[in-house]
């Protein structure tokens, strides 16, 4: 039988406010240090092992993804096999239904899983995703104030890494879940 997941006692009011507040605060002290959105050169990348990237992205040193850009969102946390975006939901991401987009939710959570297997690669790998599955439980809307979309590796081996990914209102609450499988090669392969 396999476990389920059960929503978090409620935090109260005051706990919320003291999650949204650091959130908040870590987003303003990035804000300070990242370079605008744009590309790097391969060897910025290939120079480095995944979990280096993410911290020479961290120091400016590497441009944010311009996706992160366009739909709002930002990587917060990086360490070995986890990766933490987080996004503001808002009215301009709307479906016609009157909720955030799934396709919003999925990019937030594909970053955050493609990039938690990110940060295992040794110098000189790279990773595609070949597989991607998102589960949406509620509805998102911009009543929330902020999510995080938070991954983990599950599996990291030569060729085939996989990890989960939990989309997370400041609350606790979770909208959406997401897994996800990763082929890891060799650039010239």
């Amino acid at each position: 039988m396999t476990p389920q997941h059960r929503d978090p006692e409620p935090l109260t009011p005051a706990d919320q406010s003291l999650t949204l507040d650091r959130w908040l605060k870590r987003e303003a002290v990035l804000r300070t240090r990242l370079r605008g959105p744009g590309l790097c050169a391969p060897e910025q990348f290939m120079s480095r092992s995944g979990l280096g990237a993410f911290e020479a992205m961290f120091t400016g040193e590497i441009p944010q993804p311009p996706i992160s850009h366009t739909l709002k969102f930002l990587l917060v946390e990086a360490g070995f096999g986890r990766a933490v975006y987080q996004g503001r939901p808002l009215f301009e991401h709307y479906n016609p239904l009157g909720s955030v987009h799934g396709g919003w939710i999925a990019t937030l959570l594909d970053s955050a899983v493609a990039c938690a297997v990110h940060t295992t690669l040794p110098q000189g790998k790279v990773y595609r995703t070949v597989e991607f599955k998102v589960n949406c439980v509620r509805p998102l809307t911009d009543q929330v104030p902020l999510v995080r979309a938070i991954g983990t590796t599950v599996h990291v081996g030569n060729r085939i890494a996989s990890a989960d990914g939990q989309l997370i209102g400041p609350d606790g609450t979770l909208y959406a879940h997401a897994s996800s499988t990763c082929v890891i090669f060799d650039p010239d392969s």
